[in-house]
């Protein structure tokens, strides 16, 4: 069969021309729309989260707050004076804190024990006013990124704003997931691709599929219930704490664990069936293919699988919420109670706090850690599989 082809048109066998122009069809044309308005929104969401955060963390770092004391004027002063008397009650005042009455803001220079206090009045040039009996105290609280990155106490009652206390206990948390998760998910991933009938296989993959639906409040539950009373059992109640990092962290790693499962297995699956027969016509066993050939072969997908892992694990939060206690202290020890970067924020989102208030804007900075640990992790997920992918044909 012959075909002329002039310019835009054909001329077919019975001589009938049809043109070459591509034809316009409807529902193609909206199909490729909605695609690319799908794609459009989900970068139009990450902006916005990312703009949100950022915007509100910025606050946290550079507005003056104004944070009640609970003290007050035990007597009326007039614009003249500069030593007061306050109440005993609330938070105690130091030398240095910038604090204001109505409109005026001082600043405390001496401290007589805990209920007078030499003032510098008017303050960045505001007006110097009498004050009656009674009137509250604020205090300025202001946090600084030195502060902020390195710091290791996290009270924001006492105005102390030091990441690396919720952030090490993060660590702890996402560190004993890990020893759980990833020997336990390779290992079963190994068997599943290497050793496992269809049989097996059909009866261990729902399994895993059932841990993976399971609601993490009820993970949470089982941690507080079950794990720490058998690590209680077994290292004793005076060592270990009802609410712990240890526990939780277990637990979490059980959560995790299909997921390292199932990438894992894809990534040992994907391996050619030629460099197996290669591996077994040189004399290996079966347990030195999948440990020198097949699991080198697929170290990309099995080290994207660890990393994503471990982004589950460091961004899980009602495990760690129920199970690992509220906990401020910075500590290396598993058993004791100490609260995680999402832990803090669902503790503090369920209370009652004031719309720009230093503790309404923290949680957006700590947001934005999150955000950069777990973006981070991805970015360095790609590079992994990226550098160590092999090709095969």
């Amino acid at each position: 069969m012959q075909e002329e082809v002039v310019g835009k048109t054909g001329i077919d066998v019975q001589g009938q021309e049809h043109t070459l122009k591509r034809k316009f069809r409807p529902g193609e044309a909206a199909i490729q729309t909605f695609l690319f308005l799908a794609a459009a929104m989900s970068i139009l969401v990450t902006v916005g989260i990312v703009y949100e955060l950022g915007k509100e963390a910025l606050l946290f770092f550079t507005n003056e707050q104004w944070e009640a004391t609970n003290k007050e004027l035990a007597v009326t002063i007039s614009p003249e004076d500069t030593i007061f008397d306050l109440s005993s009650s609330g938070s105690d005042l130091h030398v240095g804190d910038r604090i204001r009455i109505e409109d005026e803001i001082m600043q405390v220079q001496i401290m007589n024990g805990e209920t007078q206090a030499v003032i510098q009045r008017g303050v960045d040039g505001t007006p110097i006013l009498a004050h009656e009996e009674g009137r509250e105290i604020l205090r300025s609280n202001e946090v600084s990124f030195l502060e902020f990155f390195t710091g290791t106490a996290w009270q924001p009652q006492l105005g102390k704003f030091g990441i690396w206390a919720l952030l090490n206990s993060t660590l702890m948390v996402s560190v004993t997931a890990i020893l759980v998760a990833l020997p336990l998910g390779l290992s079963v991933a190994v068997y599943l691709s290497e050793y496992a009938s269809e049989r097996v296989r059909s009866i261990l993959k729902p399994i895993l599929e059932v841990l993976a639906g399971i609601p993490t409040v009820v993970y949470g539950y089982f941690a507080l219930t079950f794990m720490t009373p058998f690590l209680r059992l077994i290292f004793g109640d005076d060592i270990v704490q009802i609410y712990n990092t240890a526990s939780a962290g277990i637990v979490i790693g059980i959560l995790i664990l299909p997921l390292v499962t199932s990438m894992s297995e894809d990534a040992l699956s994907s391996v050619p069936r030629s460099l197996r027969e290669g591996a077994y016509a040189l004399g290996a066993t079966k347990l030195e293919t999948a440990v020198r050939v097949i699991v080198p072969a697929a170290f990309s997908g099995i080290a994207a699988a660890f990393i994503v892992a471990i982004s589950r694990a460091i961004g899980e939060t009602m495990i760690v919420a129920i199970a690992a206690g509220a906990g401020s202290a910075f500590t290396f020890n598993p058993f004791e109670a100490a609260e995680t970067m999402t832990g803090h924020i669902v503790r503090i989102s369920s209370g009652d706090l004031s719309y720009d208030s230093i503790d309404y804007n923290s949680l957006f900075a700590i947001g934005l850690l999150l955000f950069t640990m777990t973006l981070g992790l991805n970015l360095i997920s790609q590079r992994v599989v990226a550098r160590f992918r092999e090709e095969y044909e």
